[in-house]
């Protein structure tokens, strides 16, 4: 039986699992046998590796994370584990791989094929963030939101009882989608996005709006990417991980500092981290997950390498990998648009 591989790279997300699944059932349907590489690169530079069968993905549909774990390791660091991921891929008897990860996972993807390390690679896209291109949608985005949308559903009602601002934290480095779509679903009063610089003045201004209609409260949704004008993004650390991206996170409470300061309002910060990536994926990141894998299994079978899987409307379909991982996709600014007509 011919082998196939598959890593799950990055930020764990819901949805990691059915993906696991259905490579696995699709694979078992083709005759293949299914490896699975544990902890993204990290396993291929390490041959840490597990075989999976029918039951070793029983029952894993709903659960959140991923059964092969995960880690932010980048074989390019360092040469010599270039060569160990050429040897173990090779030792392991893979005829192809798949990649499941996001910008990071998909673009060290792309530098291997490029090189000729490992040319035999698909990619499935996955992030909360919502922010790879060429896909319409990546798995994971959508149970981020719905859990986004029901923390700000419950933060309205003591904001409403206390008489409080409430500053509302989401995850977002570079693009705004999760703040955007949490927030025009959850009623946010502002919404900030890394796309578009913090006006503290503009921020205020519509708070004080909405006090002088006598609603005395708000809520802001803000991503942790976003930065005031003249600004750069807020950091927790100057660490930065094997991809060269620093820990964000402190925008919310300097933020909350700066609306309590020019209005004289009560303001209060909620961090929601990593409570969106956690917990049972949706019924939608379920069903984009399983349609995902099965693909990714015909794109090795029809030897499709260097394709990234991807949603199209409500069309799975196969796109170049390297233009998927070339620039980022940011928030829609018509979407933004719609989401400015209820601010205040």
């Amino acid at each position: 039986m011919e082998k196939i591989g598959i890593l799950t790279g990055g930020g764990d997300c819901p949805g990691l699992n059915p993906v696991i699944r259905a490579v696995v059932r699709k694979g078992y349907n083709e005759g293949y046998e299914i490896m699975g590489i544990k902890n993204g690169w990290k396993g291929l530079i390490e041959g840490d590796y597990m075989k999976l069968d029918l039951a070793s993905v029983s029952g894993i549909l709903p659960k959140g994370g991923t059964i092969l774990g995960t880690s932010r390791t980048n074989p390019y660091k360092k040469e010599s584990d270039i060569q160990k991921v050429k040897d173990n891929y090779q030792n392991i008897g893979l005829m192809g791989l798949i990649a499941v990860g996001g910008e990071d996972t998909l673009g060290v993807a792309v530098k291997l094929i490029n090189d000729g390390i490992i040319t035999n690679i698909v990619g499935v896209p996955k992030t909360i963030d919502n922010d790879l291109s060429c896909t319409d949608y990546t798995f994971g985005f959508d149970t981020a939101i719905n859990i986004a949308t029901e923390c700000i559903d419950r933060l309205h009602t003591t904001a409403e009882s206390h008489h409080r601002i409430i500053v509302v934290e989401v995850m977002g480095r570079h693009a705004g989608w999760i703040a955007t779509e949490a927030g025009i679903a959850g009623g946010a009063d502002v919404i900030l996005i890394p796309e578009i610089p913090i006006d503290i003045d503009e921020v205020c201004e519509l708070i004080r709006r909405r006090h002088n209609r006598g609603k005395t409260f708000s809520i802001v949704v803000v991503a942790e990417g976003a930065h005031f004008k003249e600004g750069s993004m807020i950091i927790q650390e100057d660490k930065v991980d094997e991809f060269g991206h620093v820990r964000l996170g402190g925008v919310g409470e300097i933020l909350g500092k700066e609306i309590e300061k020019h209005t004289g309002y009560e303001t209060r910060i909620s961090v929601l981290g990593h409570i969106q990536r956690g917990g049972s994926p949706t019924a939608f990141d379920r069903i984009l997950g399983t349609r995902f894998g099965i693909r990714a299994v015909e794109l090795i079978k029809e030897k499709k390498f260097g394709r990234m899987v991807a949603l199209s409307g409500n069309k799975i379909i196969d796109v170049d990998m390297k233009e998927a991982t070339k620039a980022l996709k940011t928030v829609d600014m018509e979407l933004y648009k719609i989401a400015k007509e209820f601010f205040g």
